[in-house]
């Protein structure tokens, strides 16, 4: 049976997981290209035709078609085209208009509960009760909406940051970069390693083109593509000259026309058949709906008793219904999603600040929960600066003549050039002594074999062609049988005994030592032949060494002390050798308490890689799968693992972690599949990152922990005074009154500040303690609920019907007032005002509601609202239960903290 795809990445991706949930879209996919399952099939119906048609024209044909040319559209063709198909993007991952967005803002439970109560108090004439649930409504949804549409722009403007580009060709121009968004079919598009493919896209010209598409086919290995016509097309995701949007280039290099974009491409065509698919919650979505779901029962058990102690102790069922449903309201956090949105974008934008771009607002959790970050070495640790060191015989002797042949390889090749080559080719004193040599073909470096070749013919003509190799030390020797040895003033090539191999080694094992990477280079002479293979690397001679440079960052060493400090452990995953990357990890101060090489990784099963990665930090020599496999295993044993990559070898494990994190110099695959960017590739921005991010999470579950605490207990309040009155405690007015200043209040918990020391540890959802915490502080506050109310009955004589407003109007303030400290509470384990203030936005809203609270029965809209004035002895008492219920908040937190903690 065929292995499920990879969850999809990227734009599609992110649509996937607005809109319908990736699970179930992978679900999709993997049914689809198992057996030409029913997605499949509908995607190929609704795209297939254009692309059949295409493959099985020759490229000039296929050009012609499109009227196109080999130089591409030019950009008045490219701007008719677009302007009659539009852009190249899945079509609903634009903004949504805003009337569709005031209507989402809208229809949530809460505000679909509170307009049927709005109703039902305008059916029974109580207009003021119906225009107070209405500003209720109004207000709420404004709120949700302008909080939304502002960090929908934002995130936008962020993402826009680090979109992927496509080297598009324009008659008479060089390639120029533009965004994939602006291509259209009849665009001719060059694609290289690292790249994503950004359409429908038929071959051209292809050399060595290795193409990974098992997001759409499930396929584990690369895929070979070539520009030949076809006879028959079948199956479009089988052809070999066409390639997918969303799919990305391993290896090789080509140019391809644009055949489809946007809804028209084989990622639009499923995108559009997923949309009736149900929507499967995230993680952090469904640590929401669980607390929601917590309110919910709790609302099903409270409302009924509610209704059925009001309805036969005062005989008043529509009054005691009306009131329930205004208990309901008030458990309800209705602000959450506002609260949740806003608090996210808010931190998005603060990280982007930091040079740090959020693609997936809900990445932001796990970014703060994270307590194990596993890195590359190259940029991260070192500077990603790498300058030519010297080259040396296998003997360790300098020689010219390893530079030669590793310039040659360097400059012919044509997959990703990566900074090794960049530095060979700066040295422009090559260029002329090299100069003359033709390529006849390639063979492309791959993370297997670990090594590159070019075939190159020499000036004269009459001489045999050349196979160079250039790789990894161990991968280079594996293919060779001879070593090039100086006699006098010539070479020879000797046999390469196990003498001679073991002090070869010794040679690039000094070297390493030192912190040099080093790269082999080995040759041989091949006959003319029409391809060539990796079966032609073998009987090379060994030229020799060329060793490079690439010093530690200054700003490494603070910042691996920055992130153990905030509790992250890192660990260091690299494919290059093990004496570099310890001689690195000892210069910026990182201790390896273990090391694993690619190979020991291979070797385990998974039962046992799980418990070596517990205590290895560094791990050397490794494949791409290597990377996605310990990053696993580190997730099955319960850490939240963030993983740090650029190239294109880091993207299965990006794939695999928690939070994939790259940085916007790191190829389009490696962009594409990461949940967050980072503008300079640094651990200590990576570390400002963190505790941004958990800022964010903090001031997001202050909110749930204040709803659900302070909810909970005045339902508390509100079923022991149906018991024990006559009347009600507060009229339906009065609660939903209080909820929307409450409500009001907590719109600032996003821009609040928190306490450094809940900065210092990773940070987890962990929706099943909030149950426990809100059976632990709710009753606190109905403790002195009914403490007001023993002093409204017996202190003020408030005991009868007639004296209801009474009642109501002393509880109505100090249940607001309660409301309004427990924001200051709950929101920091020390000591409110004096251990712990909150930002100027909260102190502000909460002041507010605090005065709003004392002046509304004193007021002139206190007869509207059906309150009353207070006695000035009220007034004295007061602040006798307020700092009785600080003292009970602080006693509670204590022990909470003692026992679980605070997050």
């Amino acid at each position: 049976m065929p292995q499920a795809p990879p969850r999809p990445r990227g734009a599609f991706a992110r649509f996937l997981r607005r809109q319908h949930g990736g699970h179930r879209f992978r679900r999709l996919i993997w049914w689809g290209h198992a057996v030409g399952g029913p997605s499949h099939r509908h995607a190929a119906a609704q795209v297939g035709g254009p692309l059949r048609s295409t493959a099985r024209l020759s490229p000039e044909a296929a050009l012609a078609h499109w009227h196109s040319s080999t130089e591409g559209l030019t950009e008045a063709q490219a701007q008719r085209v677009r302007r009659r198909v539009g852009p190249n993007q899945v079509g609903t991952e634009g903004p949504l208009p805003w009337p569709q967005h005031l209507w989402q803002a809208y229809r949530s439970p809460f505000s679909l509960l509170l307009t049927a109560l709005a109703a039902i108090s305008w059916l029974t004439q109580d207009l003021r009760s119906a225009i107070v649930i209405l500003a209720m409504v109004a207000l709420a949804t404004g709120m949700r909406f302008v909080q939304e549409r502002r960090s929908s722009h934002a995130a936008d403007a962020l993402k826009a940051m680090v979109s992927s580009q496509a080297s598009v060709l324009r008659p008479g121009q060089t390639a120029q970069e533009a965004p994939m968004a602006r291509l259209v079919p009849g665009d001719v598009v060059l694609l290289s390693a690292g790249d994503m493919v950004p359409s429908d896209a038929r071959v051209l010209t292809a050399k060595d083109l290795f193409v990974n598409q098992a997001a759409m086919t499930g396929e584990s290995l690369p895929v070979e593509k070539q520009a030949r016509a076809l006879e028959t097309v079948t199956d479009p995701l089988a052809a070999d000259n066409l390639v997918f949007m969303g799919t990305n280039v391993v290896s090789g290099s080509a140019t391809v026309l644009v055949v489809a974009t946007g809804s028209l491409t084989f990622f639009g065509a499923l995108a559009g058949h997923a949309a009736s698919t149900e929507r499967v919650p995230t993680q952090f979505e469904a640590g929401i709906n669980q607390v929601s779901r917590l309110l919910l029962r709790l609302m099903a058990v409270m409302v009924p008793l509610v209704l059925l102690f009001n309805g036969w102790g005062h005989g008043n069922w529509l009054e005691a219904f009306l009131f329930a449903l205004s208990v309901a309201v008030g458990l309800t956090p209705e602000m959450l999603p506002m609260i949740v949105t806003s608090t996210l974008a808010k931190g998005a934008v603060a990280m982007a600040k930091r040079q740090v771009i959020v693609k997936r607002l809900d990445a932001i959790q796990n970014l703060g929960a994270m307590d194990v970050l596993c890195t590359d070495k190259t940029g991260t640790l070192t500077q990603d600066h790498i300058a030519l060191s010297h080259a040396i015989d296998a003997w360790g002797r300098p020689d010219d003549g390893p530079l030669r042949w590793a310039w040659l390889n360097s400059q012919h090749q044509t997959g990703l050039k990566n900074p090794m080559d960049r530095a060979l080719l700066a040295r422009g004193d090559l260029a002329s002594a090299c100069g003359g040599w033709t390529k006849l073909d390639e063979v492309p470096f791959d993370f297997q074999r670990r090594r590159m070749s070019v075939v190159l013919q020499p000036p004269a003509a009459e001489a045999a062609a050349r196979l160079v190799c250039k790789g990894a030390v161990e991968e280079v020797l594996a293919c060779c049988q001879a070593v090039v040895a100086r006699e006098g003033q010539g070479e020879t090539a000797q046999p390469l005994t196990p003498e001679r191999l073991a002090e070869i080694r010794a040679t690039a094992a000094r070297l390493s030592a030192e912190g040099l990477r080093v790269v082999a280079v080995a040759w041989r002479e091949v006959p003319p032949q029409a391809a060539y293979h990796v079966t032609d690397e073998t009987a090379l001679t060994l030229a020799g060494f060329v060793a490079f440079l690439d010093p530690p960052k200054d700003s490494t060493a603070p910042a691996l002390q920055a992130l153990a400090a905030h509790g992250v452990t890192v660990k260091v995953l690299t494919g290059d050798s093990d004496a570099v990357t310890r001689q690195v990890c000892q210069q910026v101060g990182l201790p390896v308490t273990g090391l694993l090489l690619g190979a020991q990784v291979a070797a385990l099963d998974d039962t046992a890689l799980q418990a070596a990665v517990q205590e290895a930090n560094v791990f050397a020599r490794l494949a791409p799968q290597d990377k996605e496999r310990i990053v696993k295993a580190l997730r099955a044993q319960g850490h939240v693992v963030g993983f740090m990559g650029d190239g294109i070898n880091d993207a299965p494990a990006l794939h695999a972690a928690d939070v994939g994190i790259s940085v916007d110099s790191g190829v389009d695959i490696a962009k594409e599949v990461a949940d967050i960017i980072l503008l300079e590739k640094s651990l200590l921005v990576l570390d400002a990152g963190v505790v941004e991010g958990r800022k964010t999470f903090a001031n997001m579950l202050k909110y749930i922990k204040m709803a659900v605490s302070s909810n909970f207990g005045n339902v508390l309040s509100v079923l022991a005074a149906s018991l024990l009155l006559p009347f009600l405690p507060m009229l339906p007015m009065h609660l939903l009154v209080q909820n929307l200043l409450y409500d009001f209040s907590q719109a600032a918990v996003p821009f609040d500040r928190v306490d450094a020391d809940l900065l210092d540890r990773p940070q987890r959802w962990n929706p099943d303690e909030l149950g426990r915490f809100m059976l632990t502080f709710g009753p606190i506050s109905s403790i002195f609920d009914l403490a007001t109310f023993a002093l409204m009955w017996w202190g003020y004589g408030a005991q009868t019907v007639a004296q209801q407003t009474l009642f109501q109007s002393g509880w109505f303030v100090e249940s607001l007032l309660t409301q309004t400290l427990v924001v200051h509470l709950i929101r920091s384990p020390r000591l409110p005002f004096i251990g712990s203030r909150a930002a100027p936005a909260l102190l502000a809203t909460t002041g507010a509601l605090a005065v709003l609270a004392l002046w509304l029965p004193q007021g002139p809209l206190a007869p509207w609202l059906k309150l009353q004035p207070l006695p000035a002895s009220y007034f004295t008492l007061l602040p006798v239960l307020l700092l009785g219920y600080m003292a009970g908040v602080q006693w509670a937190k204590r022990a909470w903290v003692r026992r679980h903690g605070w997050q």
